[in-house]
């Protein structure tokens, strides 16, 4: 810093020339930035030539030229000493009214004075706004029933529901135990033996212990179950002829077979079979026995339908 003074004050025109390019606010250098009677202002840079002595302008990290030396120095000088106190300047003229203060505290009490007469009412002020409903109360007792009301127009008519079952106007069981009945096997073309009855209501009869007759033109529904030791068919017959729509039957031996079908007659004193059909190679075996000790029922149900 010492050198920078000591070079401005050497070229005291190239220093001025440089603050008139730069905006000419400095008026002398003294003290440094940082200093507790110097301001802290902006610093200028230059870098001065050592034979022309010329100050080119340059920033803190920018290097000068060869054979040029950087130097620097505040805009602002230091603040000088207080000078002594003029003379009182003519009376200005009065400010505006401030604003009032705060309200003072309140005296003590005197004697109440007479009461002046009530005022007339004002007009009635807008609506607020609806407050929350508030709770519901609890519910009051109830009234006396209304008189009747007229009679409304009739609906319209509702779907048609379900048909309902078919009503039986006679039925009847017939059954077989295993052992002993169909002792032999039932072979290919013949007849389920079922030889002994079970309930009956109405007409419906054996002819023998493999056919029964059905006395009315009508619809019968049938129903059996034959346990069997093979793999085998069973279809109903009527009158001798296969009905080809109720064939039934299971590709293992572990379960028995069971048919139901609705059989339709044309002809009074129709006789039903259930037969192994024919062309089946096995022989059917009626299973005795089957997973116990009791004899096994096969089971025949004819109910003729109105």
């Amino acid at each position: 810093m010492s050198n920078a003074l000591h070079f401005l004050r050497r070229h005291t025109v190239a220093v001025v020339a440089l603050l008139l390019l730069t905006g000419g606010g400095a008026y002398g250098v003294a003290g440094h930035v940082g200093s507790r009677d110097a301001p802290r202002t902006t610093r200028i840079y230059a870098c001065v030539n050592a034979k022309s002595h010329v100050l080119t302008q340059t920033t803190a990290t920018r290097l000068c030229p060869k054979g040029s030396k950087k130097i620097s120095w505040n805009v602002a000088g230091r603040t000088g000493a207080t000078g002594p106190v003029g003379p009182a300047g003519a009376p200005g003229e009065p400010g505006s009214v401030g604003p009032s203060g705060a309200p003072g505290a309140v005296g003590p009490s005197g004697n109440p004075g007479v009461a002046g007469p009530s005022g007339a009412p004002g007009s009635a002020g807008p609506m607020g706004p609806s407050g929350a409903a508030g709770p519901s109360g609890a519910p009051g007792s109830a009234g006396p029933s209304g008189a009747a009301g007229p009679s409304g127009a009739p609906g319209s008519a509702g779907p048609s529901g379900a048909p309902g079952a078919a009503a039986v106007s006679a039925f009847a069981e017939f059954f077989a135990l295993a052992p002993p009945d169909n002792a032999a096997t039932v072979a290919q073309g013949a007849d389920v033996s079922f030889p002994q009855d079970g309930p009956t209501s109405g007409s419906i009869l054996r002819t023998g212990p493999s056919s029964f007759t059905l006395p009315a033109i009508g619809t019968y529904r049938v129903s059996f179950k034959v346990p069997v030791t093979e793999p085998g068919q069973l279809i109903l017959t009527l009158n001798g002829a296969d009905l080809a729509y109720t064939v039934t039957g299971r590709a293992t031996g572990t379960s028995a077979i069971a048919g139901e079908s609705l059989v339709a007659t044309s002809v009074v004193n129709s006789v039903l079979t259930v037969r192994n059909p024919a062309g089946n190679s096995p022989a059917l075996t009626i299973t005795p026995l089957a997973g116990g000790t009791r004899p096994v029922s096969s089971t025949l149900i004819i109910e003729q339908l109105k």
